[in-house]
């Protein structure tokens, strides 16, 4: 067995052969569950639930939740060949006065930025692939005093030529609901206090997750066309829609989720031709 193979197997408890060159990537199991009843002609290997969607050969892997458990992920997908990964999932999203967002709306990151622990890692291991890497100045000591973390941000983006086709997809089917904005991906899901969001807003971030950033960064790295299709579950800092200050459920949540999967379902046979297989 080969360190590649061992890897394959004890993170995705199977073998490399079994995944499929196409990946949905969810991280919640509600919408894991979701994506697995579309399938057809369901094998589960392991973590891996392989079946057709829309024709398409596909595995549907759950990453769990964070940067860490996703860069495990993607790594191990690195050493099946993996041609794309396709992430879809929920999301919070954040109001503007410009460009409104609500729940149920489907978000498509145009970027991310790093905000999270795992990425400077893979940024200091990999100096040289990875030093054409935009960065911009932490935007939180706008708002108030940094005492920790970084002083300058990276920025991750989706493959381009992917994120368009999703877009393009997704404003074909439901055009008042997609938006392609910009995202932070944070660690730390319940340090979304008032400032912090305050800060996000100064530099017209308008959505927030805890994968983006890792997926895209490792994608571009293991030469994996990657995106992101999310939809919106909660809006920090809303007073009636903040995940942590109101026991509301909006009732176009669930409906986000499944136009999420819509979208992807639908792109399929376009991504198969986009990455060649």
């Amino acid at each position: 067995m080969s360190i590649d193979d061992k890897i394959v197997r004890m993170f995705l408890e199977t073998r490399a052969s079994k995944v499929r060159d196409i990946v949905i990537l969810p991280a919640i199991q509600l919408v894991t569950k979701k994506l697995i009843s579309h399938l057809k002609n369901t094998k589960e290997h392991g973590r891996i639930y392989n079946g057709d969607l829309n024709g398409i050969e596909v595995s549907i892997i759950r990453s769990l939740v964070g940067c860490p458990n996703a860069a495990v992920t993607v790594e191990s997908l690195k050493r099946c060949g993996t041609r794309a990964i396709i992430r879809v999932d929920f999301c919070g999203g954040i109001q503007s006065e410009k460009s409104p967002v609500s729940i149920g709306d489907i978000l498509i990151p145009n970027l991310s930025y790093c905000g999270d622990g795992t990425s400077p890692q893979y940024v200091m291991k990999y100096t040289s692939e990875l030093n054409k890497l935009k960065t911009l100045p932490n935007p939180i000591p706008i708002i108030q005093e940094l005492k920790s973390g970084n002083q300058n941000l990276f920025i991750s983006e989706p493959d381009k030529q992917l994120k368009d086709l999703l877009r393009e997809e997704g404003t074909s089917l439901y055009p008042e609901k997609v938006k392609a904005v910009d995202f932070w991906t944070t660690d730390a899901l319940f340090c979304e206090n008032e400032l912090f969001i305050k800060s996000l807003k100064s530099i017209g971030i308008q959505g927030i997750d805890m994968e983006n950033s890792i997926i895209f960064l490792l994608s571009k790295l293991f030469d994996i066309k990657a995106a992101s299709v999310l939809a919106v579950s909660d809006l920090p800092g809303h007073s009636k829609y903040d995940l942590f200050n109101s026991n509301v459920i909006h009732p176009d949540m669930m409906k986000g989720i499944n136009k999420a999967i819509d979208i992807v379902v639908n792109s399929l046979p376009k991504i198969k031709s986009l990455v060649g297989v």
